[in-house]
């Protein structure tokens, strides 16, 4: 389009473009037929479709948007090739997990795979940094499971799909504070154990006497902070 053809007044090409008026209702049929080929593809790629979704099928749900956009908007495109596209998404996606569960390596690399974040009361900040999830990312998750400080934490994963898996330590042990550093007030009313301290940085639990003038073992972080025991 030309620049002296732009009007702000021109309410129709706006609203409508260039097309007639009678191509509303086209767009509306479109639309329905559309929607239900979509509907029906989202049925045959699985449950999984409308879960949390893994790489690939957030892949697979993002190619989808594009491919029904331009048949049902566009008059010079048929609603053929929508279809047969979708046909080929569906395909290519029922291939990808067939691959995946023939061969692990395949799956790890379209799915992703299991990464530990929490171990024995501990963070592992090198896999953290990996999977680029930070403390507050996972404390916000933990504390949504009830949990007070990472001595209660046995295991803590994240999986393939990006949620967070909570194994919670059957005899919990002293450990970091999980509490956002702004609530003075929950820090005050903590159970502190004057027996131990903890990495402020990890949570490794260490005898207060024993980390004078010294860096943890686990992450080298100098600031230690006080140990939360159960109640």
């Amino acid at each position: 389009m030309k620049k002296e053809e732009i009007f702000l007044s021109d309410i129709q090409r706006i609203f409508l473009g260039n097309a007639p008026w009678e191509f509303m209702l086209e767009v509306l049929l479109r639309t329905i037929i559309i929607y239900l080929a979509l509907t029906v593809t989202m049925r045959l790629l699985g449950k999984r479709m409308n879960a949390q979704l893994t790489i690939s099928e957030l892949a697979v749900m993002i190619t989808l948007g594009g491919i029904v956009s331009v048949p049902m908007q566009v008059p010079e495109r048929g609603l053929l090739v929508g279809m047969v596209i979708l046909l080929a998404a569906l395909f290519f996606q029922r291939g990808l997990n067939w691959l995946g569960f023939k061969f692990k390596k395949i799956e790890v690399l379209t799915q992703g795979d299991i990464q530990l974040m929490a171990k024995d009361g501990y963070l592992d900040i090198a896999e953290m940094s990996k999977a680029k999830v930070s403390k507050e990312q996972l404390f916000a998750n933990l504390r949504s499971q009830n949990v007070q400080h990472l001595g209660q934490v046995k295991r803590a994963y994240l999986e393939a799909c990006g949620l967070f898996s909570v194994f919670r330590e059957k005899n919990p042990k002293p450990g970091l504070s999980i509490l956002p550093e702004r609530d003075a007030e929950l820090h005050e009313a903590e159970a502190r154990d004057n027996k131990y301290c903890v990495c402020f940085q990890c949570g490794q639990l260490e005898l207060k006497e024993d980390v004078k003038n010294r860096a943890c073992v686990r992450c080298n972080c100098n600031e230690w902070t006080y140990a939360v025991k159960e109640v």
